[in-house]
Parts: structure tokens; C-alpha cells; sequence
């Protein structure tokens, strides 16, 4: 398992790649790409891009940690 590069969520940028995903949850690039299309990630199609805004995901990751920062 890879291990996260981030060390808080004021270091992310207000939109996140897959790659950066990836980064953010010590979890493989396919695997960020198949979390970018499960029902209810908050993801933003633009055009052919898919990115996740900053807050949505803090809100994703706090709904699923119980509420943890």
C-alpha cells in the first residue's frame, strides 16, 4: 500500500486530479480512477477532465471517517 505524501488538507490545491487523489490516499492511480466513478464521489466533469473540488472531498473523507480530521 503507498503511503500518503499529504499531511493536512490546507496543502491540497481547491481542485484534485487523479494522480493527486491517488497521492492524497496512498492508493494506486487505477484505483483513484475507479473511486472518481462510484455513486456519490464527488466528482466534477469538465469536459473530458475529472476533478474533485477541495471541500467536497474534506466533506466525502469526514463522512465515511466518523467525523474525523
Amino acid at each position: 500500500m503507498k503511503q500518503s505524501q499529504c499531511t493536512s488538507y490546507e496543502n491540497l490545491p481547491l481542485f484534485l486530479n487523479a494522480h493527486l487523489l491517488s497521492e492524497v490516499l496512498g492508493v494506486s492511480i487505477s484505483t483513484a480512477y475507479e473511486l472518481f466513478h462510484e455513486p456519490g464521489f464527488p466528482v466534477l466533469r469538465v469536459g473530458s477532465r475529472m476533478v474533485v473540488p477541495k471541500e467536497k472531498f474534506i466533506q466525502w473523507v469526514e463522512e465515511r471517517s466518523g467525523g474525523a480530521k
